[in-house]
């Protein structure tokens, strides 16, 4: 029996999620299903994150353990052939027989999306979030320094988080930068809360419209009250860049 530990990317569009529910089709339910085919065995796959419906992956690291003999780009091959265009695996190989993709973890990368263009764009729709009104990257970024560093992050942390333990986290950096007409929100922690991200984007969103101030941030950090940052941004926006490990 060995630890197979899989990296791959899909597409959140049309899932509940990576974890399995009872209410609709996810990410993890789909590669259950893929590895059941190829292996002959249903196993539990353990995922490095818990992506909410509709938010994106370029990198989601997964493990379960098997007895198939099958390895790198042939065990990829193969999955990928049961499973739907909107998830492929891109990496396959043996890790040790203790890791954990979560709590292995040293620190993952977001990056949301915003369209910033008068017109809506039709193959962004399920990338971006759109947004008419012109934004000032520069002093969206400048704002956005108040989130570096280690905080109680309670306040940018959804309704129905499970946290166990501790609000505080850090955060390693944060930038907001323009590519023409789109506005890239990227950040690196140690670990996020429930919608933190989304919490972090909306709140930046509403100092852009004017209703909170710019140098409300730290205010908001240090009053720990859900109700005073911004509304959770849409998940289309979101993706999970990357996730970082050391060499094990």
């Amino acid at each position: 029996m060995a630890r197979i530990l899989l990296t791959l990317r899909y597409d959140g569009t049309a899932y509940h999620g990576w974890q399995v529910q009872p209410n609709g089709v996810t990410v993890q339910q789909v590669l259950q299903d893929a590895v059941e085919a190829v292996t002959g065995v249903r196993c539990g796959i353990t995922g490095c994150s818990r992506t909410d419906a509709g938010v994106h992956a370029d990198m989601f690291c997964c493990c379960f353990d098997s007895e198939t003999p099958l390895r790198g780009d042939k065990l990829c091959s193969a999955l990928n052939f049961h499973l739907p265009r909107d998830v492929s695996v891109y990496d396959a190989r043996e890790a040790e027989a203790d890791f954990h993709p979560r709590y292995h973890a040293k620190g993952k990368r977001y990056v949301y999306r915003i369209w910033n263009g008068a017109q809506r764009h039709p193959i962004y729709d399920k990338y971006a979030v759109w947004v008419k009104k012109p934004l000032d990257a520069a002093s969206l970024n400048e704002a956005a320094q108040a989130y570096v560093g280690t905080h109680d992050f309670a306040a940018f942390c959804g309704a129905g988080s499970d946290v166990q333990g501790t609000t505080e986290r850090t955060v390693f950096t944060c930038t907001v930068t323009r590519q023409r007409e789109l506005v890239l929100f990227t950040v690196e922690g140690d670990g996020f809360l429930y919608n933190m991200v989304r919490i972090m984007v909306g709140t930046l969103l509403e100092l852009a419209a004017g209703r909170l101030s710019s140098d409300s941030i730290p205010a908001i950090l240090e009053g720990r009250d859900r109700t005073a940052a911004g509304p959770t941004a849409p998940a289309q926006g979101l993706c999970l860049e990357q996730v970082f490990y050391e060499e094990r």
